[in-house]
């Protein structure tokens, strides 16, 4: 009897490549307007009960990589509050849809995380319609492209340092005096850290300095049983990308310099957090798990 033949996901065209237009979408981009549309796990992401009972606040839950953590969260048993600007509330909506017919709780949260009382007003929203928080995603950035440093606005700079550094500052010291132990925090970092594009100086400055944060954090949470660890994501698809995050002119062709020949989706992503959110990972602190379709890392 010949042997069974097993077919294999390959990666390579596991998803199709992704070639949208040069069309640019308005900051700070949404899922509606994204085409081709992204994966978020919705039809594919099966949980198996490896988050039952925890309480998750992810910012930037409401699209991309923060919407597939969220999807992937809920079906794993996890309640979720998801952090977005008021202008994403549809796409924030879509989301919640998906989080309750896994048969948990959500907790929509608008708002601006640049606002250090905000932050503090989202942990004890979450906290009171979560029951608490055992997990914190700081996932929410901002990147928009500009090829001449002299043509970089002080106000560009300064709103990106404050929602990709400021805010993941202030929603961690307001969340930290209420984590138990066994909690965990996990950052999205970016491979712009450590092979950045010269358009992104700013974005991929904050993105160095997140790695710095949390393997700082990590020494200084790791005694009390709180475990900090972020993810490096390469090219991925989201409304990030559209909305000024690359120059049109790349659009066509993004993701195609990675050794898989193709950007990732956000489906891809989730796992990498609910790895690094569940007790699996109860060894691993202060590690940036890189999701880059292989470009390297050092």
């Amino acid at each position: 009897m010949s042997p069974t033949q097993i077919t294999f996901d390959n990666p390579v065209t596991r998803y199709p490549k992704v070639e949208p237009a040069e069309d640019q979408v308005p900051e700070p981009g949404r899922e509606s307007d994204l085409e081709p549309k992204a994966d978020h796990g919705e039809d594919s992401y099966v949980g198996s009960g490896r988050l039952e009972g925890r309480k998750a606040l992810i910012t930037g839950g409401d699209s991309g990589i923060g919407a597939a953590v969220a999807i992937a969260f809920a079906r794993e048993g996890a309640d979720v509050a998801l952090v977005y600007l008021p202008a994403e509330q549809e796409d924030a909506n879509h989301i919640a849809a998906q989080i309750e017919k896994a048969g948990r709780t959500c907790a929509l949260i608008p708002g601006d995380l640049k606002d250090r009382a905000f932050c503090q007003v989202a942990v004890e929203h979450a906290i009171d319609t979560l029951g608490g928080i055992d997990i914190l995603v700081n996932n929410a950035g901002k990147q928009v492209f500009c090829e001449d440093i002299t043509l970089l606005p002080d106000e560009q700079f300064d709103d990106t340092m404050r929602t990709n550094i400021y805010a993941m500052f202030y929603l961690t010291k307001a969340v930290v005096p209420h984590l138990p132990a066994g909690s965990t925090i996990i950052n999205t970092t970016s491979v712009q850290a450590y092979l950045p594009g010269s358009q992104l100086v700013d974005y991929a400055t904050t993105k160095a300095a997140i790695n710095a944060f949390s393997k700082a954090l990590a020494g200084q949470l790791a005694p009390k049983g709180i475990r900090v660890n972020a993810v490096a994501p390469g090219p991925i698809w989201t409304p990030l990308q559209p909305s000024e995050g690359q120059p049109p002119a790349k659009l066509p062709k993004f993701g195609e310099q990675t050794p898989l020949g193709r950007a990732g989706q956000p489906a891809e992503l989730a796992p990498a957090y609910v790895f690094l959110a569940s007790p699996e990972s109860s060894y691993v602190v202060g590690e940036t798990l890189a999701v880059t379709g292989g470009m390297p890392t050092p």
